[in-house]
């Protein structure tokens, strides 16, 4: 038996010291080591042995084992090594090669134009509000003077979700619900840009989501001097100094007397071309000075305080400074088309 034990330490010595992969390493491991090994069917033999001869067998067993697992351990840390050299010298970096440009990206044109108008209007003491984009029936029509059957609702088609709740159709509830929200206490500054949501057929210049951009200005003795020299402000930060501005009357519900605001055309400078239609003059954007009834359903005096509000919007504002020609290029997220305005 003793015999047995030391051939069979060799055997296995000798078949550690031929294995080229950790695989062969683990078949010797188990052909060896298991419970079904060689070794373990000599020691189910130790029963037919004298009591002076089993410690001996079992110590020599014992030590058989160990030599047999420490030269598997150690064939096994050099064919690991080896290996790894191996993957290390396939996978060898040249560092002189030269590197692959990565591509940086930048805002879209409409964030860089919304943040422009930002930028201005916070130079002239506005504050930037926000609003929920599904909002109720009442502060997106009732409380900016369209009660219920109003005609003027009609040219907002509108996503309804319920009876009472609506994909907003405009940014003025911003409006709303901050002079709302001081219920006559004190002035309001205050521009609001987000997106708003309209059942449109989209084509060139139109989109069932845009964004607008709405400011409004209530205070004591407010004029429309003052809304005219704002938007003079604007137009010419936005589109040149050498613009000029006209205002023309219109009609919207929540302002009384009521305004468009042109600019006269940079192509032509007011000329006349085909892109003013032989004018000279481009419109732009839409305001006025609150009416009274929105100033009292906002809990302020009119008798006290009055105002002015306006609206734009920035894809109009991006086509005319960048003569894109279809507001659908800013939402197909064409990369020909984003990397033209990126500011590296």
């Amino acid at each position: 038996m003793k015999e047995r034990l030391q051939e069979l330490q060799q055997e296995a010595l000798s078949k550690v010291e031929e294995a080229v992969t950790l695989a062969d390493l683990q078949e010797i491991r188990v052909a060896y080591m298991g419970k079904k090994g060689p070794i373990t069917e000599v020691l189910r033999g130790m029963g037919k042995l004298s009591k002076e001869e089993r410690p001996v067998i079992g110590e020599l067993a014992n030590k058989v084992r160990e030599a047999i697992a420490d030269e598997l351990d150690q064939k096994k840390a050099k064919l690991e090594d080896a290996e790894l050299e191996k993957k290390l010298a396939e996978e060898t970096i040249d560092v002189t090669l030269p590197g692959r440009p990565v591509q940086v990206g930048g805002p879209h044109l409409l964030t860089s134009i919304v943040e422009e108008i930002e930028d201005l209007f916070i130079g002239m003491g506005f504050e930037i509000r926000e609003g929920p984009e599904v909002e109720t029936d009442y502060y997106n029509f009732e409380a900016l003077n369209l009660p219920k059957g109003h005609p003027a609702r009609d040219m907002q088609d509108s996503f309804y979700i319920t009876e009472d709740l609506l994909l907003r159709t405009h940014t003025s509830p911003v409006q709303a619900r901050t002079m709302g929200e001081y219920n006559g206490s004190q002035p309001v500054k205050m521009i609001c840009p987000g997106k708003v949501y309209r059942r449109d057929t989209d084509d060139a210049t139109h989109s069932h989501q845009f964004t607008q951009v709405e400011g409004l200005y209530v205070d004591k003795d407010v004029r429309m001097s003052d809304l005219k020299g704002v938007l003079n402000r604007f137009a010419k930060q936005m589109f040149g100094e050498e613009r000029e501005i006209r205002l023309r009357p219109s009609f919207f519900p929540f302002t009384e007397p009521s305004v468009e605001m042109d600019i006269s055309c940079k192509v032509c400078n007011g000329n006349g071309c085909s892109v003013c239609k032989g004018t000279g003059w481009i419109e732009i954007l839409g305001g006025g000075m609150v009416h009274p009834r929105v100033l009292e359903m906002a809990g302020y005096d009119p008798k006290v305080y009055n105002g002015f509000a306006f609206g734009m919007g920035p894809e109009r504002i991006a086509m005319l400074k960048y003569g894109v020609d279809d507001i659908r290029h800013f939402y197909t997220n064409d990369i020909r088309f984003l990397k033209q305005y990126h500011k590296a």
